[in-house]
């Protein structure tokens, strides 16, 4: 079988084009109950599953996200558009951090900017981080090319084939893996550091 990893990289490159985010104005004004919530992140996140029996959010994790104190109990069944944009913070993070983490990044932004009484609106702040990281997407396309074209260099003492192939194409993920525990390390170093301040 012929790997072609010409073809994987094509693949991630335009799955980096296709990266948006939920804007706050395509959330629902008006407040949602459970079911409601669900199927709008099951509409709208659909694009972020790997598998497609995979959940994007359960009613379960809705209550447990708030007994763990990562979102604020609903008001009456319903949940407010502040909720939604909280939710959709939680299910990214989720994918790289512990409930514990969350929760410290997340207390901030529910303690100051949930109950709107600041001058910045969890919208706001929502947008501003969603437009940081939209602006991010070009140099990681580079960096990810530069992983690529780096790891199609590796074992130049192999013959030829298919073996060598897959070799790259396991450094390439290795590359990739690195990237993110990297990242991984330094989030979690900054979590510590605001978690101690508390």
């Amino acid at each position: 079988m012929k790997i072609d990893t010409n073809d994987i990289l094509n693949s991630i490159l335009e799955s980096l084009d296709h990266v948006d985010y939920i804007r706050p104005e395509e959330i629902p004004n008006i407040d949602l109950y459970m079911d409601q919530v669900t199927t709008f992140m099951d509409e709208h996140l659909s694009s972020t599953r790997r598998y497609s029996e995979d959940k994007i959010l359960t009613k379960t994790m809705i209550n447990n996200y708030s007994k763990n104190n990562l979102l604020p109990p609903s008001v009456k069944k319903k949940y407010s558009q502040e909720h939604v944009l909280l939710l959709i913070l939680i299910y990214y993070f989720k994918n790289i951090l512990s409930i514990k983490d969350i929760e410290t990044i997340l207390t901030p932004l529910r303690e100051k900017y949930f109950s709107g009484e600041q001058s910045l609106s969890l919208s706001e702040v929502y947008r501003e981080v969603c437009e940081i990281e939209k602006s991010r997407i070009e140099p990681m396309k580079a960096s990810v090319q530069e992983a690529y074209e780096k790891s199609g260099q590796a074992f130049q003492d192999m013959p030829e084939g298919e073996d060598r192939e897959e070799l790259r194409l396991f450094a390439f993920l290795c590359s990739l893996s690195f990237d993110v525990y990297l990242k991984k390390m330094m989030i979690e170093k900054l979590i510590d550091e605001l978690a101690s301040k508390e």
